[in-house]
């Protein structure tokens, strides 16, 4: 097994519930996905990190950090920068992807700074965010990003629930791409298939 089809063995096990639940957005959703207990926990952080950091590897190669909102983006980031430290160790001379987060407003005290880490202006840096939606999350980091000066050339997605995020995340973008990992079908089909559902 790789590490992307056991990330989706984690997700769908620890991560997914059916029932009957409401949304941040207020929708409602008879599944609910939690990923924050999959890349909080060891081994799926570990994952996590090396299947982002894979991803953007191959499609943002250009890239200086990895950043997100915070708080779902948090594990996510801080496995992704260490998966680029781990890379570089075994391929030396390979760039750190250094990691930053957002913060849903500007600090009331000390600097009042709402990017928190790895700052540049002109910076090429790929958003990160676990489970998107309608993408208000994704892009609020992003308005914070480029408001700050940095260049945002990719959006990365643990799970995409396919509900209109990608396209809201993308106009935010300026048309960066929008790659998702895995969607909700994909999540879903995994859950349906454990051996303890059957």
């Amino acid at each position: 097994m790789n590490d992307r089809e056991a990330l989706l063995n984690l997700i769908a096990t620890l991560s997914f519930r059916l029932g009957d639940f409401t949304l941040s957005s207020g929708a409602k959703s008879d599944y609910y996905i939690d990923c924050r207990i999959t890349t909080l926990h060891a081994e799926g952080g570990r994952l996590t990190g090396l299947v982002l950091y894979d991803l953007i590897r191959q499609h943002f190669p250009q890239a200086e950090a990895v950043g997100g909102l915070t708080m779902g983006a948090d594990p996510v980031v801080s496995n992704t920068a260490s998966a680029s430290a781990w890379y570089a160790k075994e391929h030396p001379g390979t760039p750190l992807l250094n990691g930053f987060l957002v913060r849903k407003q500007p600090k009331g005290h000390g600097a009042g700074r709402q990017i928190e880490g790895f700052l540049k202006h002109g910076a090429k840096v790929v958003v990160v965010d676990d489970v998107c939606t309608t993408g208000g999350s994704t892009i609020t980091a992003i308005d914070a990003v480029k408001a700050a000066g940095m260049d945002v050339i990719g959006i990365l997605c643990l799970v995409d629930r396919e509900q209109g995020g990608r396209a809201n995340i993308e106009a935010a973008a300026a048309g960066a791409p929008f790659i998702s990992t895995f969607t909700a079908n994909d999540v879903r089909a995994a859950h349906i298939a454990l051996p303890t559902q059957k």
